[in-house]
């Protein structure tokens, strides 16, 4: 845990008691803060005041001894309208914050050189973030991660020097951290997404941009340049006097990282020199995760990572659970869970990623269906739909894709495998990725995937891959 020492002898309130939000409680009381808990959950009423934390709904509370309102990122700070507790906030000229300020802060206290990587970006930013803190842990640094992806930031061990902490930071977090000061930050790329939570795209790119335009002085900002707002960010942040080192995978740069042939390059004053290859390496198979790859590299090297060890913790990477993740072999055919692929734009970067694929697809579909998937159509021999989805998608198909209506995982998978197996293909593929929720049959899409990756180990003859 991170005592949080910045409000010693202060009362802050906590709305939210989730993982993050209990963490703040227990990280504040440790710092000598009073903590005034509350969330609209009764259930999480109760656990904070049985953990002897001071609970009140703070409707009725006087908010004239709070120095500080931390909120969950889960409720919204501004768009489609402030949550009650931030208008109560902002009526008491009390500051509202998340847990990753509550970081920041103890960290310009105590260890300000210690090193931070901060990441964010609408795609890639789970797998860049567990790569990056694999890349650091093989290279021998003491390596804590958390924040969006795993553990709660307040729940790591302290900022110290020497020890690196790797944080996974969505739009809502970096809104809550009006004093975000990575040693290095990364912008992976920016598409449309929260809209309903930040109003326009441009207001979104703005909160994503934030990230690496407060990188501290002497760091170094690493922006993907693949999209406008990107290229756009960059810019300002580069006049701004800061380090950038820019990231593409679809053009050449005259200055920056990219990506060629499955080698990543630096370039610099004309000059190229080969950083490492992800040739061969399947838990970063694709384009998307060349993008991923390249900022990583970009992220250890600035923190004084060899191009060895960097090379050695690139090949030893197995991946993220539900994420293109290589569960086994049988045969020549490969069993591909990428089960985190619950919309259309997700699935098409693990479709682009394979020939000769047998895909399983569906479960609750999402707005615009499968259609703008029919560029990738030519590389699926045959489909198996599951879900609520499954006639929906199969109008899509039909005509263009063999398919059936398996109707769920335990029918597809066997199925599937043996069709595979009696293609006679090189290198065909089995790929749960189902471009839909998985509300309709299962909890959450982790639950998906793990089914699929019980149902692929209890075949006969498949060996996981290593």
């Amino acid at each position: 845990m991170i005592p949080v020492t910045s409000f010693a002898g202060k009362t802050v309130a906590v709305f939210g008691l989730g993982g993050s939000g209990l963490a703040c409680c227990h990280a504040l009381k440790a710092g000598g803060a009073e903590v005034v808990a509350c969330d609209d959950s009764i259930d999480r009423m109760v656990e904070a005041a049985q953990a002897n934390f001071i609970t009140a709904d703070l409707r009725s509370v006087s908010w004239a001894s709070f120095a500080a309102l931390v909120l969950t990122p889960g409720v919204p700070l501004t768009h489609p309208a402030p949550h009650w507790t931030v208008l109560k906030a902002r009526e008491a000229g009390v500051e509202v914050i998340g847990d990753i300020e509550l970081f920041c802060r103890e960290r310009r206290r105590h260890a300000p050189d210690a090193p931070f990587v901060a990441i964010t970006g609408t795609n890639g930013k789970s797998t860049t973030t567990a790569l990056i803190a694999h890349l650091m842990r093989e290279a021998g640094y003491d390596t804590q991660m958390g924040g969006n992806i795993g553990t709660a930031i307040l729940s790591l061990q302290p900022p110290r020097a020497g020890r690196v902490h790797v944080i996974e930071m969505s739009s809502y977090q970096i809104d809550l951290t009006p004093s975000l000061d990575p040693s290095v930050g990364i912008l992976l790329n920016v598409t449309e997404d929260h809209i309903d939570r930040h109003g326009t795209l441009a207001h979104y790119a703005e909160v994503k941009e934030r990230l690496v335009a407060g990188v501290q002085p002497g760091g170094t900002a690493i922006v993907g340049v693949d999209d406008g707002f990107g290229r756009a960010a960059a810019d300002r942040i580069e006049q701004a006097g800061r380090r950038v080192v820019r990231i593409s995978v679809k053009q050449p740069l005259a200055d920056g990282i990219t990506v060629e042939h499955e080698t990543v390059l630096r370039a610099a004053g004309g000059a190229r020199s080969e950083i490492a290859r992800i040739g061969g390496i399947g838990s970063l198979r694709g384009l998307h995760n060349a993008q991923n790859a390249a900022a990583a590299a970009a992220a250890v090297l600035a923190l004084g990572v060899s191009a060895e060890a960097l090379q050695k913790g690139l090949r030893s990477f197995p991946g993220l659970a539900h994420r293109m993740e290589q569960v086994g072999r049988q045969g020549a055919t490969l069993f591909v869970n990428d089960s985190k692929g619950t919309n259309a734009d997700a699935t098409a970067k693990a479709l682009a990623s394979f020939n000769d694929i047998f895909w399983i697809a569906g479960g609750k579909p999402k707005t615009g269906g499968i259609e703008s998937l029919a560029e990738f159509f030519p590389r699926i021999r045959k489909a198996y739909l599951i879900g609520e989805a499954a006639k929906e998608f199969a109008a899509t198909l039909e005509g263009r894709v063999p398919y059936e209506i398996s109707e769920a995982l335990d029918k597809a998978v066997p199925v599937a495998a043996a069709d595979a197996a009696a293609s006679g293909l090189a290198e065909p593929v089995v790929l749960l990725s189902p471009a839909c929720a998985s509300f309709d049959q299962y909890r959450n899409f982790e639950i998906r995937g793990t089914k699929f990756r019980d149902l692929v180990t209890a075949l006969p003859d498949v060996k996981p891959v290593v």
